[in-house]
């Protein structure tokens, strides 16, 4: 199966789904992270330039830990809008991972970027199957199953399915100590680090299903629907 999970900014996915690409990785799933923007903004002491190509070696880094390729869209961190040029953006993007399944933001989550890229995303879903839309990838076949993360600290997100992510937790802190840069960020802004406020959601998110760590998600309400909780591993 190809797995395409869709993210913000780098550490997104990792934070969010992490443990879950860990396990479709480790079953042989082909595993696809594409970042949307570059972070430029995340730094007291970096210039916007450094700091984005920090933050791109990072979350290169992150994905190479579990085999996963990896596509960086390189928008400005905190300007993400959905304008015809980011849905082609995207709609190429998504064709070249080809996925089966795509992972992407809750549309209520607390950060303007993540929301639209949960727009951009679910907007593309249909017009990536669509030949008359062209782009340098071919068009797909089919329409991609959706799956939407849990918000930044489970708020306002009511999981319909958990992953255990127990076996995988260490390989998502693992991905996550790759950003490092965000997470001193993290410290400056909000006084924890980014490993620390995932395993903070993925034990509260475990204690629902009796797992020590686990990772909430629904299914895209939306027609069509074309898949279901069976694809999560």
């Amino acid at each position: 199966m190809r797995v395409l999970a869709i993210g913000a900014h780098p550490d997104d996915v990792e934070i969010l789904c992490g443990g879950t690409l860990a396990k479709y990785a480790a079953r042989g799933d082909h595993v696809t992270i594409m970042v949307a923007t570059n972070g430029n903004v995340g730094s007291k002491a970096l210039s916007k330039d450094e700091i984005a190509a920090v933050r791109k070696r990072e979350a290169e880094a992150s994905a190479e830990l579990i085999g996963a390729d990896f596509i960086w869209l390189n928008y400005d961190d905190e300007f993400l809008f959905h304008d015809r040029e980011s849905r082609m953006t995207f709609i190429n993007a998504i064709r070249k991972a080809n996925p089966d399944v795509m992972f992407v933001h809750s549309g209520n989550d607390y950060h303007p970027d993540h929301r639209i890229c949960s727009e951009i995303a679910v907007d593309c879903r249909i017009p990536v199957t669509v030949p008359l839309i062209k782009t340098a990838y071919p068009h797909m076949e089919k329409i991609p199953h959706v799956f939407l993360m849990d918000t930044i600290g489970g708020v306002g997100f009511e999981p319909e399915a958990y992953v255990n992510i127990t076996n995988t937790f260490d390989m998502k802190a693992r991905m996550l100590e790759c950003h490092d840069s965000q997470n001193s960020w993290l410290k400056y802004m909000y006084g924890t680090g980014v490993v620390e406020n995932a395993a903070k959601t993925s034990a509260f998110r475990g204690a629902a299903p009796g797992f020590k760590y686990a990772e909430g998600f629904r299914s895209l309400p939306l027609y069509p629907i074309p898949g279901g909780l069976h694809l999560l591993p």
